[in-house]
């Protein structure tokens, strides 16, 4: 070989090892206890601070509270449980929960664990790497420690490449899902889909049945699927005053009743998020009176 051209293929070969993307890698899990997934980078981004809402002020969903945190607390201390959904109605508290659970299962005692050392780690994942979840599951079965994958308003507007990737990981395949890994999703939409989309899939299909099915069978591999409603009044009253309790704000209950119900009328509804809207304007107004 012409010796002058060497130090250019070099030179090239470098360049094409920069452009490649990274090996996957578990470098700093010891750092903290919840972490963003990058596939990009092929790592994992430590999130220092989860942004949660304390276990008790959130209201109104007691059965589906209890069913999330129990099966979160199962898989803690190394029990067996479920991949969860959780679907409904917008801004009701799917995602808060979530977080909330991952946070209490990680205290002990009355406080939380050092950063790293807690029992569960939370790994996100955006809805647009979905298609890189087996990636990330082949990255975490080489750890000891136990992982909640979640992917929050999770939903497809057709059946593409990451809802079979989905689907695959969720069924295991012959390698069997990783024993220290479950997924959690949340959803506005109870089978993931549009429901005109599964009903123009129905229309045209020779087995209308079998058509359906294979629409809605994404959501059935999830074990446990928890349901979240429309907030009534009393229930976004209970909210309001949760939140204010939390705060100490220095106002009546009947001034306070009557603002919220206010508010929630000029968002045009009621949920967990309009209550924390409302509590979060009030606690700004409050404090800066003289």
């Amino acid at each position: 070989m012409d010796q002058t051209t060497l130090p250019v293929l070099e030179r090239i070969a470098a360049a094409l090892e920069r452009l490649s993307p990274p090996a996957p890698s578990l470098a700093g899990l010891e750092q903290a206890d919840a972490f963003i997934w990058h596939p990009g980078l092929g790592r994992l981004t430590p999130v220092a601070h989860v942004a949660h809402v304390e276990m008790g002020l959130l209201q109104g969903i007691d059965r589906q509270r209890q069913m999330l945190l129990d099966n979160t607390l199962h898989f803690a201390h190394g029990l067996p449980a479920n991949n969860a959904m959780l679907w409904g109605a917008r801004g009701m508290g799917k995602s808060s929960l979530v977080k909330a659970a991952h946070a209490q299962a990680n205290l002990e005692g009355d406080r939380p664990a050092a950063p790293g050392k807690g029992r569960l780690v939370l790994v996100e994942i955006q809805r647009e790497d979905l298609s890189t979840l087996p990636d990330l599951l082949a990255l975490l079965r080489e750890s000891p420690r136990r992982f909640i994958v979640f992917c929050d308003d999770l939903s497809f507007e057709r059946e593409d490449a990451d809802y079979k990737a989905l689907k695959s990981v969720l069924d295991g395949g012959i390698a069997g899902r990783p024993h220290n890994v479950l997924f959690y999703a949340t959803s506005n939409r109870r089978h993931l889909m549009p429901r005109e989309m599964i009903e123009n899939e129905s229309s045209t299909a020779i087995n209308t049945s079998e058509a359906t099915e294979e629409k809605v069978s994404l959501s059935d591999r999830f074990g446990l699927w928890i349901g979240f409603h429309n907030c009534a009044q009393d229930t976004f009253m209970d909210m309001v005053r949760a939140y204010a309790k939390e705060r100490s704000l220095p106002i009546g209950d009947a001034d306070l009743v009557r603002r919220a119900n206010a508010w929630s009328l000029s968002r045009g509804g009621r949920s967990g998020r309009v209550a924390f809207q409302f509590i979060e304007d009030l606690s700004a107004e409050l404090s800066a009176r003289p």
